[in-house]
């Protein structure tokens, strides 16, 4: 089976979020035992598996997601990757349909090389801030928001950016606070600059300190910073070492996430399920 990696949320190698990403010959998912056995050997933040479904349902291939831990309910930037690899090898046209864990899911190609997601917008609630995770992370924290069941996150707004630029938090306290990891956001400082707000994100529970750049914090950062700005459409930049952007549109209950991705390996996996 051919497997690819990915970088996602970027038009350039090296930069945005590497994903894994094996398109399955067969009509179901092999044990779930191998699946996390692949993701582990790839090491990536997550590796994402699909195989074609019947033409006469909701979806046309079913998805899932594990990082090198675990199994994850959803994930945008190997959703992009995985439409990415679709999309250039002529297995879909258009818009393609995921069924997963979290539901349905689409992805729409366009022209200039941009995909655009369809996801359910976080269930956005305000929450307390607890000291142990300003005190992880080392900085002081304006506000705490818990992301829903689908997340797991809990989303801190930080004083400015670069605050959250410069944090070095205390990884293993960080794991206390959240069922996946916690999301660091500020607005950007300069209004000008091509971005609306910056984000890091890390989520130790699912085996990964800091994710590069994360489409499903995204459905929450949508709506967070949408209520704060006024504007239903906005760019965040996810300001981790390798960078990389998610245009964000608010639609209701949904979100969409456009970006770029760039395949950087081509292989051949011989470990068979």
């Amino acid at each position: 089976m051919r497997i690819r990696i990915v970088d996602a949320f970027t038009d350039r190698p090296f930069a945005g979020n590497p994903a894994g990403v094996l398109l399955l010959d067969t009509p179901a998912f092999p044990d779930d035992s191998w699946l996390q056995d692949v993701a582990r050997e790839v090491n990536l933040s997550e590796t994402a598996f699909a195989h074609r479904l019947p033409g006469d349902g909701d979806a046309d291939w079913a998805l899932r997601w594990f990082t090198p831990a675990a199994e994850v309910d959803m994930c945008g930037h190997a959703t992009l990757a995985t439409a990415h690899v679709l999309s250039t090898i002529g297995e879909a046209n258009g818009t393609v349909r995921f069924a997963a864990r979290c539901g349905i899911l689409s992805a729409a190609a366009h022209g200039d090389g941009s995909i655009t997601l369809d996801f359910p917008v976080a269930p956005l609630h305000r929450a307390d801030v607890p000291f142990g995770v300003a005190k992880a992370l080392g900085v002081g924290v304006l506000s705490a928001t818990d992301t829903g069941p689908h997340i797991g996150d809990l989303l801190v707004e930080l004083a400015d950016e670069a605050t959250v630029r410069g944090l070095a938090p205390d990884i293993p306290a960080l794991a206390m606070h959240s069922r996946r990891g916690i999301i660091a956001t500020a607005p950007a400082d300069d209004p000008d600059c091509g971005y609306d707000f910056v984000s890091r994100c890390f989520f130790p529970n699912v085996g990964i300190d800091e994710d590069p750049v994360t489409g499903s914090a995204h459905t929450a950062l949508a709506p967070f910073w949408s209520a704060r700005l006024g504007r239903d459409e906005l760019t965040g930049l996810q300001a981790s070492a390798r960078s990389g952007v998610v245009r964000t549109t608010l639609r209701g209950d949904r979100v969409l996430l456009t970006g770029r991705a760039v395949t950087v390996v081509d292989g051949e996996l011989h470990a068979k399920p």
